[in-house]
Parts: C-alpha cells; structure tokens; sequence
C-alpha cells in the first residue's frame, strides 16, 4: 500500500481509502465488521465517515470493530449536516462543532479524531469562527486535524486567509466528489487547494457505480442492482440517476477503450487516473463487501503513465 501525506501535513494515510458511509445503513454490523476488517488485511489505514451516516450508526460500526486498531489508523469524521429538528442542530457554529465532536467521540469510542471535516458550507456563519472553533478542540487533543467538504474554490481560499489573519492552523484536507465523469473540481477546487496546500480526498471515485463498467446503454438494468431494483432503488435513482445517463455511459464505453489498450481494468483506471493527480491525498471508495475492498486496495494506485491520462482527455473531451 502507498502512503502519502494528508496535504501539507505530516500525516501519512494510504493512497486507498475506505468511505464508510453504508455502515449502518446499507449494511448492519456484522457485515460492517467484515468490510473494516478487509480494509485492515490489505494495508488501508484511512477510514472516512461521518455523524449523519446512518444517523450515526456509521461512527458506532466503526469504532467498535476497530478496537485495539484503533492506535493504527486515521478517523476522519464530519460534522455540519442537521443531526436533529431545530436550528441548534446542525451548521458550523463554535456552539454545534463542539457539541458535535463530543458526540462522534462516544460514539467512535476514542478520545481523539484525526481529521475533522466541517461536512456542507454553512453560510449563516463566518468560516472565522468555525477554524476558531476547530482550533479549540485541536489545543484540548480532541481533534489532531482540520479538514473541509464539499467547499467551492474560492471558499478553500476565503477560509486559508481568515486562518493565516487569525494566526490560526488552516485546513489540511478538502474532500469533494471528483471521477472521471465529474470533473467540475479541476476548474477551481484544485487549483486552490493545490495553492493552499491542501491535500484532496476525492469521494464517488466510480460515479456510485457507473465506472465499474455493469451498467450500459439500451440495456435494461439488473435487478439486483442499485438502479435496477431493491429496496431505495427510486430514491437512489433519483438522486444518483444521472450517473447511468446515456451520455455518461457513452463517455465509459470510450473509457473502457482506454482501460483495455493500457492492460488495465476500468475500476483500476478510474481510481488510479485519480490518485495519479498530484493534488490527490487518498481516493475514498465505498464498499459493502470485503471483495470489493480487496479489490480497490489493489487497485489504486499513481503508477499510471503520462500516455494513460493523454489517453483519458482524449476520451472525454
């Protein structure tokens, strides 16, 4: 497994990280346990959850299966989604990140986070005030790092200078959805992380799916799959559906074309075109079976050449 820094900092994490954002949700605790465990065996030492996956089932799947691991591995959780009715339950406020980490900590059972990630914007509080706050749980050894989600370019960079104003420590990570079907980051989250010295953490590293190469055009989806049938299969359509559109699917049939000329799988391809981005700290890949944690562990890494990813542009442009 390769490790590299979390960005500008000195924190190692491998380059195959886990999302555990279907603990407690799509799948209990047993099966849970298996994932992490197969996380372990193949050299991931980087876990990715957050308080509202699975209403916090996510965090308590975790931690408990870890156990004794627990002094081998990088938690990263984050806070910021409404975890309850009523506007004191959710946002960015010095008063919720606080009450917030408290909580993950029960229920992670550690007395310390990682990497804490202020999940979703919050524009109803200044970014000061949210870096004040994380800096606080980071001086009482609650919290070792300060990460953002799902931030614009220029929200990266506003937050970078009220931390340098403030004389206090910055983010070292931002995690936003990035794949080789959507590229939207590399216009002005990357380049302002780049500059920040941020290391990225891209999630939907296979578009939920649809880079795995099951899905194709004019054919009816199994039913046994995500879009295809099953229990949520509306809801996840609704909300992932566009992944499997027509013109998505023609950009995976080009893709698959430049997997197979490099001797290479289209998973591989996908999560290693990213961890083969300079700016990319650890690609986070979600799994509900130990196989396919085995299997993206192998899977990614930054060894592709210079004509793969010449390749990949022309594909997709």
């Amino acid at each position: 497994m390769e490790f590299r820094n979390l960005g500008d900092s000195g924190l190692k994490v491998s380059v195959a990280g886990i999302g555990c954002n279907n603990f407690g949700m799509t799948i209990e605790y047993a099966q849970s346990e298996k994932v992490i465990r197969a996380a372990l065996d193949s050299g991931i030492n980087f876990f990715d959850t957050a308080d509202c996956y699975g209403a916090g089932g996510s965090e308590e799947h975790l931690g408990r299966a870890l156990g004794a691991e627990r002094q081998n591995v990088v938690i990263a959780t984050k806070f910021g989604v409404p975890m309850g009715a009523g506007p004191l339950m959710g946002g960015a406020s010095r008063r919720y990140a606080m009450q917030a980490c408290e909580a993950s900590l029960k229920r992670l059972g550690t007395d310390y986070i990682d990497v804490y990630i202020m999940h979703i914007p919050d524009a109803d509080t200044p970014i000061a005030e949210t870096l004040d706050a994380l800096n606080i749980l980071i001086e009482q050894g609650k919290v070792r790092y300060a990460g953002c989600s799902n931030l614009s370019g220029w929200q990266i960079s506003n937050a970078a200078w009220e931390a340098d104003t403030a004389g206090l420590r910055g983010f070292v990570t931002a995690q936003n959805e990035w794949s080789l079907l959507n590229r939207d980051v590399e216009a002005e989250v990357v380049p302002a992380a780049e500059h920040h010295g941020l290391g990225i953490m891209p999630y939907f590293p296979l578009a939920s799916g649809a880079l795995t190469g099951k899905y194709k055009r004019g054919q009816d989806f199994d039913e046994d799959s995500r879009y295809g049938g099953g229990e949520g299969r509306e809801m996840f359509t609704q909300m992932y559906g566009h992944f499997v559109s027509d013109d998505n699917l023609a950009k995976v049939e080009r893709l698959e074309e430049v997997a197979s000329a490099a001797g290479i799988s289209l998973i591989e391809l996908a999560l290693s075109w990213l961890a083969s981005q300079p700016s990319v700290s650890s690609v986070i890949a979600g799994a509900t079976k130990p196989a396919q944690v085995e299997s993206n562990a192998k899977l990614t890494h930054g060894g592709l050449s210079q004509d793969v990813l010449d390749a990949v542009d022309k594909a997709l442009s």
